[in-house]
Formats: C-alpha cells, structure tokens, sequence
C-alpha cells in the first residue's frame, strides 16, 4: 500500500476522500477538529474557526440535541468527535452513555484560554495589530 501523503489531490469519490481522512496520521486528523466560532469571538480575535478542545464551552448547531450548550467533557481525534456534557443516552439496562457529536455540527460560544498561545498560533495577534487605530 501507498504511504499517506500530504500532498494528495482531492478526489470526487467518497471512497478514496474517506480514505485519506481515516489514514491520516494525528498530526494532521487534529485539524480535522475545526470549529466555527461564534460572531461576538470572530470581531475579537479576528478568527474564523479553531480546534475544538476540552472545556470550550459549544452551541449545537445540528440534529436531535440542537440549541443545546455545553462544555466539552473529550474530544476523541481518531474518531473526529466530541463529547459534550449533558448530551447523554439513556440505555436499557439504565446507565447513562454520552453521545459522539461530529465537530462540524458545533460552534464555540466561549474559549478555553488556559493555554494563552492558543489564539497566538492561529495567528490572531496579527490580524489585531494591523487594525488602524484611531488618533
């Protein structure tokens, strides 16, 4: 088998698109976590999406939970879902199961800064720097 390569030329069939995502290494399915962030979070860090990570706290924009808040409790990169606090199933036997959400179904109302190079990396300093000022 061919190795993964970056430099791969998107194809139309599902299959192959399908493929290149689940061969992919970590490295590179982390990105595939990306999130929209919510308009009020766009005009101040001057981005438009960022990973997704634990204890962001998220809108669900689609399907049978939607208009629904939360804090992410995991986020599971081999699979590319996230797991949100309060989204749970209640099983037969009666335990509780939270639900795997697809990222792209989410959008970031608040950040997790505890990390502080986070909107660094993104590059969002830069986009802040470069406003004109007022004099």
């Amino acid at each position: 088998m061919k190795e993964w390569s970056k430099h791969w030329k998107a194809s139309k069939d599902p299959g192959k698109q399908r493929k290149y995502k689940y061969n992919a290494p970590l490295h590179v399915q982390k990105k595939f976590l990306d999130v929209n962030i919510s308009k009020d979070l766009r005009k101040k860090y001057g981005i438009r999406n960022i990973q997704i990570r634990k204890n962001d706290t998220i809108k669900i924009l689609r399907g049978q939970f939607r208009k629904r808040t939360g804090k992410i409790t995991k986020v599971d990169i081999k699979r590319s879902r996230v797991y949100v606090e309060g989204i749970e199933m209640i099983k037969k036997d009666g335990n509780k199961v939270q639900i795997p959400i697809t990222p792209s179904n989410l959008q970031i109302t608040e950040l997790n800064l505890d990390d502080k190079r986070r909107i660094k990396k993104k590059g969002a300093e830069n986009v802040k720097q470069k406003a004109p000022q007022k004099a």
